[in-house]
């Protein structure tokens, strides 16, 4: 899933703004190649300008510095007119939230995986890439209302809980780990999640005081 950052090919939500809008996309679309292709130390407003043909008075005086451009691509991402599919099972929405978020962070120059990164070296990266996850498991929230609606699920279930523990492996083994991506993950990661929901662990009751 994009649940929390871009997918490649994916597209802001188109807003008006002419020559404006333009130059965003291209200065934004600078930012992101320079992470991928020459990580963050080499990320400075002078590049920017210089890969994306902007002017470097321009991108200055809309965005000041780095932490300001770094800012608005996340803020770009956010934009993005993301929805979990459905695919007429639980078990089927998480395995497509996990193969969205298994090629997202291996991709050819994965802007989620800089992202992540950067997130590391940079404070306002890091409150945005929160930010960026609150708003990717909210909308999330619907694959556990889907279940529910179906029957897969009943009770109090504790849907930011399921999800995490849902998608949590893909995180582990591609970025903690860094091991080669298995075509098997995504489905099996879902698989556990499904039983685990069904066995109870989410419940809402068992986890009040």
């Amino acid at each position: 899933m994009s649940t929390e950052l871009p997918r490649t090919g994916e597209t802001p939500r188109i807003r008006p703004g002419g020559r404006t809008a333009r130059i965003r996309a291209d200065v934004l679309d600078a930012v992101s190649a320079v992470l991928t292709e020459q990580g963050y130390d080499a990320l400075t407003v002078d590049a920017v300008a210089a890969r994306s043909g902007v002017h470097r008075t321009t991108v200055y005086r809309r965005w000041r510095d780095v932490g300001g451009l770094i800012a608005d691509v996340f803020a770009a991402a956010a934009d993005i007119d993301w929805h979990p599919r459905d695919t007429g099972s639980l078990r089927g929405d998480l395995a497509a939230l996990n193969h969205e978020i298994q090629d997202s962070l291996t991709a050819q120059n994965s802007i989620a995986t800089a992202l992540i990164a950067v997130s590391f070296r940079s404070q306002e990266a890091a409150l945005a890439l929160r930010r960026l996850w609150e708003d990717r498991y909210a909308q999330s929230e619907c694959v556990i209302q889907r279940a529910r609606g179906r029957g897969e699920l009943s009770g109090g279930i504790d849907s930011r809980a399921l999800l995490v523990f849902a998608t949590a492996p893909l995180y582990h083994h591609l970025v903690l780990l860094r091991t080669p991506p298995d075509p098997r993950l995504p489905e099996r990661a879902a698989l556990a999640a499904v039983l685990a929901a069904r066995s109870g662990a989410f419940s809402l009751e068992d986890s009040a005081p």
